[in-house]
C-alpha cells in the first residue's frame, strides 16, 4: 500500500471564529462579554486577586488511596454444613464455594451464633464464645490469634 493509494477520511471542516455574525460565531468569537478572560491569557486556577482554592486547603501530603482490609465474620451456625475430621481454613472456605474468589484478601473470623452439631477442626481466628461451642462439640481449633 502507497501513500496515494489510501481512501481519505471524513474531516470535520474547522470553524472560522471571527467573521462576521451571520457565521455562527462571530462578534465575540465564542468568548462571551466583555472582561481580562476575553481579552488575553489568564493563569488556570487564577480567581481575580483572591486566594485560590489549593492554597486555601490545607497541605495534605501522603493522605492517597489506603487500602482498607475487609473482614467477614463466619458463624457457627455456618459451620455445621463442613464435615467431620477437615482442617476448615481460608483454603477449603474458598474450595467449597462459601467465599468468593473476590474475598482473596479479607479477614476471616468465626464468631458465636447458632448451634454446632459436629466435630471440626477449625484452623481460623476464633472468638471466646465460638472456641467454647467448638469444643464442647468435641472440635478443636489450631489458629487462636484474634483477626
Amino acid at each position: 500500500m502507497k501513500l496515494h493509494e489510501l481512501s481519505a477520511t471524513k474531516t470535520k471542516k474547522q470553524k472560522r471564529v471571527g467573521r462576521g455574525p451571520s457565521s455562527g460565531k462571530g462578534k465575540t468569537a465564542g468568548r462571551g462579554a466583555k472582561g481580562q478572560k476575553k481579552r488575553g491569557k489568564v493563569q488556570l486556577g487564577f480567581e481575580g486577586g483572591q486566594l485560590p482554592l489549593y492554597q486555601r486547603l490545607p497541605q495534605r501530603r501522603g493522605l492517597g488511596n489506603i487500602r482498607k482490609t475487609k473482614s467477614i465474620s463466619l458463624t457457627t451456625a455456618q459451620l455445621n454444613k463442613f464435615t467431620t475430621n477437615v482442617p476448615i481454613n481460608k483454603k477449603y472456605l474458598f474450595e467449597s464455594g462459601l467465599l468468593a474468589k473476590s474475598a482473596r484478601g479479607t479477614r476471616i473470623k468465626v464468631v458465636f451464633n447458632g448451634k454446632l452439631d459436629k466435630k471440626l477442626n477449625v484452623a481460623l481466628p476464633v472468638s471466646k464464645k465460638a472456641k467454647a461451642a467448638i469444643e464442647k462439640a468435641g472440635g478443636k481449633v489450631t489458629n487462636e490469634n484474634p483477626a
